[in-house]
């Protein structure tokens, strides 16, 4: 399921104007069953993680970068637009 994850996040970055972010509970929401989206967060966060690492995505949290997951965040297009 981490594989979703990444795609999911990635598909739903594309389908947002550049500037937009995603909220990682969007993505679990996108992959796990209604009532099981809250399990899926583990698999998210470790598939964000990976994103990052490679620098597919940004995170941010209230319009302020971060380096790395920690607390509530964002994620993001790896580049802003100019």
């Amino acid at each position: 399921m981490t594989v979703a994850a990444r795609e999911t996040t990635l598909a739903l970055l594309a389908s947002r104007s550049p500037d937009a972010t995603v909220c990682p509970s969007e993505v679990a929401r996108a992959i796990a069953p209604k009532e099981a989206w809250r399990d899926a967060m583990p698999l998210v966060h470790a598939a964000i993680d990976g994103l990052v690492e490679e620098g597919q995505v940004r995170l941010s949290w209230k319009g302020r970068p971060l380096a790395v997951r920690d607390g509530p965040y964002r994620i993001g297009h790896a580049t802003r637009p100019s």
